[in-house]
């Protein structure tokens, strides 16, 4: 498998989280790397990096994308995935176009730019209605009352315990995160279209949007990249 380098963007909600799973589990090759992750890591760990990041955070404040490459940079490094035979997924940055221009100003002198970026294209009023009728576990597990209920209304499956519904999981609230994102997408959709390596993928679920995201990632790597 030639080296993959690549980003899977997607609005909240169009399901980036169960899609990206499914692509590593058929392609295993491709290492997965979380931005938020590392700074979690990190914040836990009570680092140099976790401090500075957890100043900004509780302030409300964005991380500095000048940091926040130099980040991915030095993980990268560290996992030793920055070389000319490793493919990587990068999740959670680049959001913005300033944020892919410093990335790119990381990697490009290691030969590890970013080759492939595919856009979950979700339609905005499927998210929403989406969004409405999704209920969650204290764990994490989620359900969705239209197509994948619980077993007991408004009961986990496995424990039996209650349900509960995010602060934000309402279609008011979830709708200003949606045109944040889309403001923030078009510079950054707009300087990867210009490279040559933009993939926009759509459809209304996760069965209808993978196969034709794997399909687009294995197209890519037999194309020699």
């Amino acid at each position: 498998m030639n080296p993959l380098r690549m980003i899977i963007m997607g609005a909240p909600g169009s399901g980036k989280g169960t899609l990206t799973s499914k692509l590593l589990k058929k392609l295993p090759q491709i290492h997965s790397l979380s931005s938020g992750d590392i700074l979690r890591r990190e914040m836990a760990n009570g680092s140099e990096i976790g401090k500075m990041a957890k100043s900004y955070i509780e302030r409300g404040d964005l991380l500095p994308d000048k940091f926040m490459a130099n980040l991915i940079q030095a993980e990268l490094e560290q996992q030793k995935w920055l070389d000319a035979k490793t493919s990587f997924l990068l999740d959670g940055f680049p959001r913005t176009g300033n944020q892919a221009i410093e990335l790119e100003s990381v990697l490009v002198p290691h030969n590890s730019d970013i080759n492939m970026v595919i856009e979950l294209d979700v339609p905005p009023e499927v998210i929403l209605n989406r969004i409405s009728n999704r209920w969650v576990h204290i764990s994490g597990r989620v359900y969705n009352l239209e197509y994948n209920p619980p077993k007991v209304p408004f009961k986990d499956d496995i424990t039996g315990e209650p349900l509960f519904k995010r602060p934000d999981d309402n279609p008011e609230t979830f709708k200003v995160r949606l045109d944040k994102y889309f403001a923030e997408l078009e510079p950054l959709r707009e300087y990867y279209e210009k490279k040559g390596v933009y993939v926009k993928v759509s459809g209304e679920t996760s069965d209808i949007i993978f196969p034709k995201l794997l399909s687009a990632v294995e197209a890519k790597v037999k194309s020699g990249l």
